[in-house]
């Protein structure tokens, strides 16, 4: 079975997702846990994190067509927030938080 996902796509995706599915696991938890109730920990979080998530947690030859279409729009979200180079910088934290609910952390290195 041929790749869904191409080298270029596979590894942008993972250059800009910078958190490790721990991290982000974790991330996802903690912006939805409050004072009332808090979401079951395989729940937590945007829909789109859960689907980075997701994928993280997957082989390349395991990926569908929905995690291409999944990995190109974080690719691209990320993109339209941040420069080219990725390189870190200090924002307000509602811009810090958004990306990390996609696992990019702006402030930490891209390697």
């Amino acid at each position: 079975m041929a790749d869904v996902v191409d080298d270029e796509l596979w590894d942008e995706f993972h250059r800009v997702v910078n958190m490790t599915s721990r991290e982000l696991s974790e991330w996802l938890r903690t912006r939805d846990a409050g004072e009332d109730a808090e979401e079951v920990p395989d729940q937590a979080g945007t829909p789109t994190g859960q689907e980075v998530l997701a994928i993280l947690g997957k082989r390349r030859g395991d990926l569908t067509g929905e995690d291409e279409h999944v990995m190109r729009r974080v690719v691209d979200r990320v993109h339209a927030q941040r420069r080219d180079d990725l390189e870190p910088t200090a924002g307000q934290a509602a811009w810090r938080h958004k990306l990390m609910s996609l696992g990019h952390d702006p402030l930490k290195p891209v390697s």
